[in-house]
């Protein structure tokens, strides 16, 4: 990266660490501990997903909690499992090419691909020894993220926020070839390194012009996806759909569900969409990731907002309905696991 793409990466906090936006935030998480008398008390507030989405769930069990009419095809592939079994499985399911790849466990689209080919398919499994679930590629034409959390003693929750996904792209001029366009645009230009990984081949050909390239088709922000707020678009009916969705996914309370469709009019309906993931207590209203409408200073208000509402959530769980905490000891022990596996696979990419 060069100096100016880091300069533009300092003074764009859209763009800093996750850290940043949880480090300045933990004395009020220890002061909710504290309340709760429990370090770990957030465990509670999405009882039927492990540790209620700390990162270390498996993502393909949590999707088979999403009723089937929004839950795309999808199988789960063991590591040195043979390639003709793979296949099988992929008939079997009915998932025909392109599909998604993308491991069991992970986040922020670590690992996520598209695969295109059976050769595609093979040469991943073969890079990557772990658990991978391989999903139908759902080609709507909108992605968006849906924060919503519900008190389980209420009959409605509410939505917090709405991230509507703007994926990285180009449009062609005419004559000047794929990559200058990219080195030319503003944001395309930071993602320069995992666009020449994915589209190398293309990089010196010329688009024509007004022909819109798109250069992603993983609406993760690291990727290069432009985070939108859309919480203007909250509305009665749109919290009408999501209360019954929510009350249709036992056990989940809390958390950002990504969801792929084909116009909003649609997705208040409930109608022609697919949920990608269901995301706990990790999850972040994606919607702050919109730098040009919000400041640093308001985006950890909104984390610590929304870390208000996980512990009302956890608390009613762990003394109206009798869901344990899981032990402080037990929770670190995984997230050192989870560090662990992480940095494994970050090696293998």
């Amino acid at each position: 990266m060069n100096f100016k793409n880091k300069f533009y990466k300092i003074f764009n906090w859209e763009h800093w660490p996750s850290s940043m936006l949880y480090i300045p935030n933990l004395p009020y998480a220890f002061y909710l501990a504290y309340k709760a008398k429990h370090l770990a008390f957030f465990t509670a507030a999405n009882p039927s997903i492990k540790s209620s989405g700390n990162g270390t769930e498996s993502k393909f069990a949590t999707m088979y909690l999403i009723p089937e009419q929004f839950r795309p095809k999808s199988i789960l592939i063991l590591p040195k499992t043979r390639i003709d079994f793979v296949i099988k499985k992929i008939e079997k399911a009915k998932i025909s090419y392109p599909l998604i790849a993308k491991p069991d466990v992970g986040f922020r689209g670590l690992l996520v691909k598209k695969i295109n080919s059976k050769e595609e398919l093979l040469s991943y499994l073969k890079k990557y020894p772990i658990n991978i679930i391989i999903q139908e590629y759902i080609d709507y034409k909108n992605e968006c993220g849906i924060f919503y959390h519900r008190n389980p003693n209420e009959e409605t929750g509410k939505i917090t926020s709405i991230t509507l996904k703007k994926f990285l792209s180009v449009t062609g001029n005419g004559y000047s070839t794929l990559k200058e366009l990219v080195l030319k645009d503003n944001r395309a230009k930071i993602y320069f390194d995992i666009i020449n990984e994915t589209h190398p081949l293309q990089l010196n050909t010329i688009p024509k012009k007004n022909e819109l390239i798109k250069l992603s088709v993983i609406g993760n922000h690291c990727k290069g996806t432009q985070f939108i707020n859309g919480n203007h678009l909250i509305s009665k009916e749109l919290h009408k759909t999501f209360d019954k969705i929510n009350k249709s996914i036992d056990g989940w309370y809390y958390g950002r569900l990504d969801i792929k469709y084909n116009t909003f009019n649609e997705l208040q309906k409930g109608i022609n969409l697919k949920i990608l993931e269901i995301n706990g207590i990790l999850a972040e209203p994606t919607h702050i990731y919109d730098s040009k409408n919000y400041n640093y200073l308001k985006a950890l208000k909104e984390i610590r907002k929304h870390w208000s509402e996980l512990y009302n959530i956890s608390i009613t769980n762990h003394t109206q309905f009798n869901i344990p905490y899981k032990s402080t000891k037990l929770f670190i022990y995984e997230m050192l696991r989870l560090k662990n596996y992480v940095t494994i696979i970050k090696k293998l990419d």
